[in-house]
């Protein structure tokens, strides 16, 4: 095989600088050869095997390592054009995506990078699809059949911290009865990724640091080291530049993860991939409630095209299930939350304040808010009655089955049916009704 491409030079060294840090660690080991037991030995041999396993791969990476530094010149091509050459390349991605040109120039350089293991940092608004991206990276990368573990480093507290992303030994703390890998063990091979890394506190960042640096890890209560070959893939939505620059976030950490960065844009900057997504979260909602997919009335569709979604697509996707779960075959404005409506639906309430005694404008002012407070209270809980009923029939009465179906604990579905004063065992005999049969 052949090593060093003389037209390669961006590619060749990154790959060779790697490469002869660890050469350079196995000549200096062996300079006490005479002396070794047999697990140095096989440390040694573990070391050479990686080296080995780098060089088989070094050509199938080099590619892509020169296709994401070189400065070729750039096609003009129309937006919808990028998009369908993503997809005949065979790019692996689970969802939908638009012709947004800060999108697609993401997901083309998630492609260049994917097949490399150089760090990538994702970055952008919560709920813009961060997770989504890192497992489109190791999709498309020479691991995706490795494992992948992702980490929540902001869930973690800061005692558990080392322990989490490294293990520990038996008897290293109060607790820890049993050897026990961490994530980084876990994810040898394949690829790790850490979920809001700018939560990570500095003691935190210096061990991580040191990983990234040595590929080695070390057990909390153990001071043999680990090697582990694990690409990271982290995500945040701060600016780390920012935080290195108040001193919350270190600098050198900053820029070893940001080797390759990518950066996701918010939904509203992506409206041509709203109405992609109702489809797709809407046949993924029929298909957790086992049922048909949901229709919009054109006024909802209208007013979930212009919303500007502050929570991004985990906000979209949580409404599509709601409307699917609250509506029968169609859905409208009424079963969107409350406080998003538009005030064309808060202006039939409104007409129930005429209905009001006739008392001064002070009271009258009052009783108008009651009334629409308690009418927005009501239409909420009347749509919740309604759905329960409509499910208890199409179950036979059978708490537990709707509970199944609507993937609901049986204890808070049986709170429900009390609240709205309804009993299952009315529904057991009674025939389901037309329009349930046609479901």
């Amino acid at each position: 095989m052949k090593i060093l491409t003389p037209g390669l030079r961006g590619s060749a060294v990154i790959s060779y600088a790697g490469l002869l840090e660890k050469i350079e660690i196995l000549r200096s080991t062996l300079r006490w050869a005479p002396t070794l037991a047999r697990p140095e030995i096989e440390k040694l041999l573990r070391q050479a095997n990686a080296v080995r396993d780098e060089v088989m791969q070094l050509s199938h990476k080099e590619r892509f390592v020169e296709a994401a530094a070189a400065e070729s010149v750039r096609v003009e091509r129309t937006p919808g054009a990028r998009r369908r050459a993503l997809l005949e390349r065979s790019f692996v991605f689970e969802g939908a995506f638009g012709d947004n040109p800060q999108l697609l120039e993401a997901l083309e350089i998630a492609e260049k990078a994917a097949p490399t293991d150089l760090p990538v940092l994702i970055d952008g608004e919560s709920g813009t699809g961060k997770e989504l991206m890192a497992k489109v990276i190791h999709a498309n990368g020479s691991r995706s059949d490795k494992p992948y573990i992702s980490v929540n480093c902001g869930a973690i507290p800061d005692n558990l911290l080392e322990s989490e992303l490294f293990g520990h030994r038996k008897g290293a703390f109060t607790g820890a009865v049993s050897d026990r890998k961490g994530k980084f063990e876990s994810a040898h091979t394949g690829t790790i990724f850490l979920d809001e890394i700018g939560e990570l506190p500095l003691s935190g960042q210096v061990k991580l640091l040191r990983v990234l640096e040595s590929h080695e890890i070390q057990r909390v209560g153990s001071d043999e080291p680990i090697a582990v070959d694990t690409r990271i893939v982290a995500a945040t939505n701060r600016n780390l530049r920012r935080l290195s620059e108040e001193g919350r976030f270190r600098e050198d950490l900053f820029y070893r993860l940001g080797v390759i960065h990518v950066t996701l844009p918010p939904l509203r900057e992506r409206r041509d991939e709203i109405p992609l997504l109702f489809a797709f979260f809407g046949d993924e909602a029929a298909a957790a409630l086992k049922r048909r997919p949901v229709r919009m009335t054109p006024r909802l569709r209208e007013f979930l095209l212009d919303y500007p979604y502050p929570g991004n697509i985990r906000e979209l996707r949580n409404m599509i299930y709601r409307v699917s779960c609250l509506a029968g075959e169609t859905a409208d404005l009424q079963h969107l939350p409350a406080d998003i409506r538009p005030d064309a639906t808060r202006s039939a309430p409104a007409n129930a304040a005429a209905a009001l005694p006739a008392a001064s404008d002070a009271s009258a002012a009052t009783a108008a808010a009651i009334s629409l407070s308690d009418a927005k209270r009501a239409a909420s809980d009347e749509a919740e009655r309604l759905f329960l009923e409509r499910g208890l029939q199409q179950v036979g009465g059978t708490v537990a089955e709707l509970a199944r179906r609507c993937d609901m604990n049986r204890s808070h579905l049986q709170t429900l049916l009390k609240k709205h004063g309804i009993r299952s065992k009315d529904f057991r005999h009674r025939p389901p009704s037309r329009g349930d049969e046609g479901r």
